[in-house]
């Protein structure tokens, strides 16, 4: 079999398959709410430069808390369920303005949703989104998991484990720059550590992921990286093996 020629001329990354979890907040941007074209724009450069740069196959999950969140709806009365499934149709909105971005830069990409939406985006098929990849696109997935009750945290992990990602890449914004001992916003003491165990995020409630998104990474030894998303460069120097944010794995504080 000959060499992919999206693979020729790039450099080896440290993990062969990413999987990259945007938070739906950060395409706020300065934004109170909604989608900001020139963060998207930043957020699609960034990964269009890495994956020209490095031989890599990437996806995403996007979150929707920018333009609704379920569980605020419940909160408000609405039904949970529906909250929800309100909720999983905002992150398509976020899928569809990021596939966007990326095609004006030459990126070919495909969206794909747990909720059939055929008119704009493929079925969620585990499959086709890895042969997707293997051909050099990006494939975001929208629409969460499907259900209600669960976050696109736990569809990140969830998707991770079904395309074999070798990582969930969790990007952070507003400067935090991976996990702390205590809030970095409230307590100018707080410690940015840089590797822990899934144990001790579950057990003292550090705040990286639900805890459904973290037992099932750590079931299924997948490592997560919680670094900044919109420091420059973030992205490609974690491809390049460089220590960038806060890796949580089994080994972590085995020291």
């Amino acid at each position: 079999m000959t060499e992919p020629e999206s693979a020729r001329g790039k450099t080896p990354a440290r993990w062969d398959r990413v999987l990259l979890k945007l938070s739906g907040e950060a395409f706020a941007g300065p934004l109170e709410f909604g989608i900001d074209g020139a963060t998207v724009r930043g957020i699609a450069e960034d990964i269009v430069a890495a994956q020209h740069a490095y031989d890599v196959q990437i996806a995403v999950v996007v979150g929707g808390g920018n333009i609704w969140r379920g569980i605020e709806g419940a909160g408000e009365g609405m039904d949970r369920a529906q909250a929800d499934y309100m909720g999983m149709l905002a992150t398509v909105m976020n899928a569809l303005a990021l596939q966007d971005t990326l095609e004006q830069m030459g990126q070919p990409t495909r969206v794909q949703t747990a909720i059939e939406m055929n008119q704009i985006a493929e079925p969620y098929i585990r499959r086709r989104a890895i042969r997707h990849m293997e051909k050099g696109r990006v494939v975001i997935f929208g629409g969460g998991n499907g259900n209600p009750f669960f976050t696109t945290d736990t569809t990140a992990a969830l998707r991770a484990v079904e395309i074999e990602a070798g990582v969930v890449l969790k990007g952070t914004h507003g400067g935090v720059e991976g996990i702390y001992d205590a809030d970095p916003r409230t307590n100018p003491d707080a410690r940015r550590l840089d590797h822990v165990s899934y144990l001790r995020v579950l057990n003292e409630g550090l705040k990286v992921m639900d805890s459904t998104a973290i037992s099932l990474c750590m079931d299924n030894r997948l490592p997560i990286v919680v670094f900044d998303l919109m420091g420059e460069g973030n992205l490609q120097s974690l491809l390049a093996g460089r220590s960038v944010g806060t890796l949580v794995d089994n080994e972590g504080d085995a020291s």
